[in-house]
Order: C-alpha cells, then structure tokens, then sequence
C-alpha cells in the first residue's frame, strides 16, 4: 500500500511493537516515550523540521527556526506532563551554505533551551541537499502528573489551553505573498510551548496532547487512545479575531483552520467533572462512551469525518 493511502496514523499502527523492557511504561504512539531511569521516570521525544515543509528561509530567519526546533520538542515533553532537561541536535545542512545560517541557528536554539532550563548536550552533522533539523528532547515526570493519550474517561471534559488556527493563518498569508496581519505572522514563524498555562494544576489532568496537526486531529488521538468518543462545541473554540480577519483575506474559514490546521502548540486536556473547578482553559467538548467524533455547531450535531494535517496525505 502507497503511504499516502496509509496515512501517518496507518504507518504508526504498521510499525508498532508492544515493548518487551519492564522499565519501558509507554512505547509508540504518545507525544513521547516514558521509561524508567532508577528512580526517575524519564520522558523522550523526537521531532524533525524539514526546509520547505516545517519552514522556508524566505520568511524564517535561522533563529526562528532554531527556536521553533526546541519550542515544538518542549510541547511534546509538556503534554505528558514533564519538564525538559537535555537535547540533543542533528543537522543535514547543504555544503555550499553560509557559516552564518548556523550561528543565526543555534542562537535561536540556545535562547528557547535556556528558557526551559535545557542543556544541548551533543548531536550529529551530516551534508544533504535540503536542510533537516533533528531535535532528540529527554525531561522527566512526576509519576502523578504523567497524562496519557490513552487516560480520557467517559464524562470528562475537554479543555485548550489558548486560542487556535492562528499559525495557519499566518503561514497562507505567507504563501499568498499577503502583508500586514503580523499577530498571526509571529504565531507561524514563533511557536511556543506553554508549560505556565497547566503547571499549577496537572495533577487534575487526564489525558494531554498539543496542537500540533489541529484540534480535530488531536482530540482524535485521544479517542483511538482511550477507547472513547468525543463531542467538540465548534462555538467555543477560542479563535482570535486576528486569525478570522487572516482567513477571510484569504477566503478561508478560522474555524477550519483551528480544527484542521496546526502547528498552534496549545494543549488539549481531559479533566473529569469534579476536578474542573480546579482547572483553568477553554471548555471545548466532552468524551463520551458513544464512539466516533462529533461536531456541535450552532446548536446542531454532525459526525465529524475530516481530521487535521496529516503529513503523508
């Protein structure tokens, strides 16, 4: 089968093994890996950029791109609920590049690392014709603040922890050569993790994921992970009137955007009914025993069957 029939999803389901190592509490198929270092319990992810796909030096400066590298690891580390500690850097760089593109690189690199209090600690260089950059991201987790994919129950709510779609809009805006909407511009090309926004309150927390292929696709994990379904209040999503005056210049809807989008790092959150209070974000939905997603629009409710980015589609 053709990996664009397959999916992403489909080739993580393809490559997929049950770990056999005791100390391995979660393998494939989370934001991160888990496992158990003595008497601490480790959190491991990887994320790669690719140039023309994840970013384009003709509206990234090299120190966007090296924050963005970092921002968008630490968000996986902080949506199983851990604190980043130690990266490690690749590159694939084209030879007959400016020593420049790197200094402007690891600058960016080292001022989101430094942040988090990250260390990078090593890595690797190779030559390619198109610029990869591979973060390795390793944290740690208070057993009692890991959230799971696979943690959502029946009766929670669904929450975000700030408002979507806006780095979609901005990167059409870039695509169609359109000035101006600089608010949802710096969302593209600045990316950021938001640990601040569920650190007071994870012990609370369910399962967790970020926004990194849109909402629907996000809350569909959830789902597959937890064995459940979902209900999404289109009309509470949190979507900025800068990002729907960006969609409209470009004849496109904001709500589409927030829900099959990406690229917005915000966190997505299950909490149960009696531990709401306790929580702070945007009430966006419900899981439900009922499977399969659904979308509740202007008061009505229809199955939803499209989903987010999907990077083999």
């Amino acid at each position: 089968m053709k990996l664009n029939k397959l999916g992403e999803s489909g080739i993580i389901k393809m490559i997929y093994q049950k770990p056999k190592d005791k100390n391995i509490l979660v393998g494939i198929g989370d934001d991160a890996a888990v496992v158990k270092i003595g008497k601490k319990i480790g959190v491991i992810t990887t994320d790669t950029l690719v140039e023309g796909d994840h970013f384009n030096l003709s509206y990234f400066t090299p120190e966007q791109v090296g924050m963005k590298a970092i921002e968008i690891n630490v968000s996986d580390i902080v949506s199983m609920g851990g604190a980043p500690k130690y990266a490690l850097v690749s590159l694939a760089l084209r030879k007959e590049m400016d020593s420049r593109f790197i200094d402007g690189l690891y600058k960016g690199m080292r001022k989101a690392a430094e942040k988090y209090g990250v260390e990078i600690i090593g890595g690797n260089l190779t030559h390619a014709n198109q610029i990869m950059i591979d973060i390795d991201l390793i944290g740690f987790v208070k057993k009692q603040n890991l959230s799971l994919r696979s943690d959502a129950k029946p009766g929670d709510f669904i929450l975000v922890s700030g408002d979507l779609g806006a780095s979609t809009a901005g990167l059409k805006l870039f695509l169609k050569r359109i000035k101006g909407h600089s608010y949802v511009k710096k969302k593209h090309l600045e990316p950021k993790a938001h640990p601040e926004k569920v650190q007071k309150f994870l012990q609370y927390i369910n399962a967790m994921i970020d926004v990194s292929d849109g909402l629907a696709s996000e809350v569909k994990h959830i789902c597959e992970q937890s064995i459940v379904g979902a209900t999404i209040y289109a009309d509470n999503i949190p979507i900025r009137d800068e990002t729907r005056k960006a969609a409209k210049a470009v004849n496109s809807d904001a709500l589409d955007y927030a829900l099959y989008g990406g690229e917005d790092f915000e966190l997505v959150y299950t909490v149960s009914e009696k531990n709401l209070p306790k929580v702070r974000g945007y009430l966006i939905g419900e899981i439900t025993k009922k499977k399969g997603i659904r979308i509740c629009k202007n008061g009505k409710e229809k199955p939803l069957k499209k989903h987010g980015y999907d990077h083999f589609a």
